[in-house]
């Protein structure tokens, strides 16, 4: 199948699936016109030009005020590339860099950047082929767009840098000589319309909440189980509650757990206690209130991935070509900082309950193991859950309210989106393994009580995890069950 890439919105859908090794996008026919008249355009009205244009016949930043001559100005913008690739440390994994070319070539697609048709088809070019241009995390302010990075993704294009290509890293210009490739020559603006713009953020905001949206899932379902496996009580899940404070996600949640847990024996049994920790007895609040931020940050971002984030922009239409600020990073970096601590909370309440059921308060013994003393059973896979939700403490320190001025301060504010993005990711997938770590401690505490039984649908979860993860009747290693407990999480089925 092969996807377009064309004027229409993309969607998280789509970037799942284009997220992915083995997908194909082409230009589309309207797409490929807008890209063609805006270059017309452009070119013409450097041809006519009286008065300096930013970017275009200019320097960048503080240097706006340098004049370049016409024959100097494809070598403006190679140099642009060159000096601004300053990304450092971890590389970003595939499906990221992926998403990076993909949101770049959709926002060239607009035809409002002013860049050669070919440009945007060697884009798609190393997206069809696995060529992946070696970026880092490191180095975006999220201000001017995420320069560093973005130079990074583009050097490939002037025959610079290195590229992952079928498992090995390799120098860019080797494997566009092996594609039959010749580096680019980079016109007027095209090298800040590459650079410029939020595509770094924006892929791993994108990536962030592909995994999120399955997070929040797998929240209800895990702490439907303990809930269970703790005796649990379903009075605080009853639609009257939440109809008398009605949040959306929240009485999203109290319906879905109820869903969950239709027919559970352990719910059918009488219960001794009056009332249940807030671990329990809050999960719709608190993983309701997750949902809602999520569908927040999704909206924020969707509207970002359908943008125009370069500068300057170019209107054909109007016949203007505007300097702004349109590649500031604000909106994702207050949306990314508020997505990394809903997510950190459904890791926080999971913790919680994970201590309560190795606390031997209701019908399970102490660390959920036979033989204790002799045997540690549970304890420790706590310890690691508590030092993983300290550590998301830590990163869900708001990267947007910092600020370094930079370029000679004519960059006087900058939103530390990058960072923030970069974070996000880390905090979600941290959230994952704590709530990896709660299901074992889940189906320990369901599998000492039997023969009682939870619901069918958690009950066929149940079996599934067990295929993956056998009951601990004693000590055994445990940090490969947590590994294969994440592993399942991220790959088996919801409940339906």
């Amino acid at each position: 199948m092969v996807h377009y890439i064309s004027p229409a919105p993309l969607t998280f859908d789509a970037l799942r699936e284009l997220s992915r090794e083995g997908q194909t996008v082409a230009l589309s026919g309207e797409s490929r016109q807008l890209v063609g008249r805006c270059k017309e355009y452009l070119d013409r009205v450097i041809a006519n030009a009286e008065r300096p244009l930013y970017g275009i016949t200019t320097g960048f930043g503080s240097l706006c005020k340098v004049t370049i001559s016409a024959e100097d100005l494809s070598r403006l913008q190679a140099n642009l590339v060159m000096s601004h690739a300053c990304s450092l440390g971890a590389p970003v994994r595939a499906e990221i860099t992926r998403l990076m070319l993909i949101l770049k070539a959709h926002a060239l697609s607009l035809g409002k950047s002013g860049v050669q048709t070919g440009t945007v088809e060697r884009i798609l070019d190393m997206y069809n082929k696995g060529v992946l241009p070696v970026v880092r995390e490191l180095g975006s302010l999220g201000a001017s767009g995420d320069l560093s990075p973005l130079a990074n993704l583009f050097l490939p294009l002037i025959g610079e840098g290195e590229v992952t290509f079928e498992g090995q890293t390799r120098p860019a210009a080797e494997v566009a000589a092996q594609m039959g490739w010749t580096p680019l020559a980079l016109e007027a603006k095209e090298g800040l319309a590459l650079l410029n713009g939020t595509q770094f953020m924006s892929a791993h905001a994108a990536f962030a909440l592909l995994k999120c949206f399955r997070l929040v899932e797998l929240a209800d379902v895990v702490g439907a189980l303990s809930l269970d496996a703790y005796d649990g009580r379903l009075e605080p899940f009853l639609p009257q509650l939440h109809a008398a404070r009605p949040h959306p996600g929240q009485a999203t949640v109290a319906r879905r757990v109820m869903e969950l847990l239709e027919g559970s024996g352990f719910q059918r049994a009488e219960k001794v206690h009056v009332q249940d920790p807030y671990s329990f007895r809050c999960i719709p609040q608190v993983h309701g209130a997750t949902r809602d931020a999520v569908d927040y940050v999704a909206a924020v971002v969707e509207r970002e991935i359908n943008s125009v984030t370069d500068n300057p922009t170019i209107f054909v239409d109007e016949e203007m070509i505007l300097s702004g600020g349109n590649f500031h990073g604000q909106p994702l970096a207050l949306a990314l900082d508020f997505l990394s601590i809903a997510a950190a909370e459904l890791g926080s309440i999971s913790e919680r309950r994970t201590y309560r059921l190795i606390s031997g308060q209701r019908k399970t013994p102490e660390f959920l193991v036979a033989n204790s003393g002799l045997n540690s059973g549970f304890m420790i896979p706590q310890y690691a859950a508590a030092a993983i939700v300290s550590q998301n403490k830590q990163l869900c320190a708001p990267c947007s309210v910092d600020s370094i001025p930079s370029s000679n301060e004519q960059e006087d504010h900058v939103s530390m989106g990058g960072n923030a993005a970069t974070k996000c990711v880390k905090v979600i997938e941290n959230a994952e393994r704590v709530l990896a770590i709660e299901l074992m401690n889940a189906a320990q505490a369901i599998d000492l009580q039997r023969p009682s039984r939870t619901s069918p649908r958690l009950e066929r979860f149940l079996e599934a995890f067990r295929d993956e993860v056998p009951f601990n009747s004693e000590d055994r290693v445990m940090y490969r069950d947590i590994e294969r407990a994440i592993a399942f999480l991220q790959q088996h089925q919801l409940p339906v």
